[in-house]
């Protein structure tokens, strides 16, 4: 069986943890979010293929852990390098940190810009909170901004919380790994070079 493994990085604002626990259970956790997400594959069907998604969540931008994280890269199909879109901070660090990171370690990887909590976009207390400190929440537009410049697969947003896109970004993630860019895809003649078609049936079959 293929197996599929995909990365997320950013800051600790972005609450990847949450993100990765309300995929795999269909729920969000109100109650208990762990610091770090254990491990976890996925086995989805992609029309009669299955595949194994293996799900590898990271510790945050604490200088301790710089010289740990990079060692959950080896073997990566495709990096999530995320930001919260009500935390401008953590969407310079994309650029000034987790992106350059994943890169200078696996250049020819496929990444995927991911926006989290959209649900609060427009939350009248975050937008007055940031008003304060002369700042908004980040657009669409701006994620798909800095998609492009830094040459990403790119950009997909999502709530945790509400679940809206986030099946969709594991799609994408699913997708840049099995038709990645033309140096990689040399290493995967035997997939399928045009599984978008197939999306719409993926099952997911367990959660191991």
């Amino acid at each position: 069986m293929q197996t599929i493994k995909c990365v997320i990085v950013g800051d600790n604002s972005v609450r990847k943890t949450e993100l990765l626990i309300a995929y795999t259970t269909n729920k969000f956790p109100f109650e208990y979010v762990p610091t770090v997400f254990d491990n976890y594959a996925v086995t989805v069907m992609i029309g009669d293929e299955p595949y194994t998604l293996g799900l590898f969540d990271t510790a945050g931008q604490e200088e301790v852990y710089d010289r740990l994280r990079p060692l959950t890269y080896p073997q990566t199909d495709v990096f999530l390098v995320c930001f919260s879109v009500t935390s401008p901070a953590s969407f310079e660090n994309v650029k000034e940190k987790w992106f350059p990171e994943v890169h200078h370690h696996c250049p020819d990887i496929p990444c995927l810009i991911v926006g989290t909590h959209i649900e609060k976009r427009d939350d009248p207390l975050v937008i007055e909170k940031l008003s304060r400190q002369k700042m908004r929440p980040i657009t669409l537009e701006q994620g798909e901004n800095l998609a492009q410049e830094l040459g990403a697969v790119k950009y997909v947003e999502c709530s945790a919380r509400t679940q809206k896109g986030l099946k969709n970004v594991f799609d994408e993630a699913i997708v840049a790994a099995l038709e990645p860019p033309v140096p990689v895809r040399a290493r995967y003649k035997t997939l399928p070079l045009d599984i978008m078609p197939l999306l719409n049936k993926m099952k997911y079959v367990n959660v191991m």
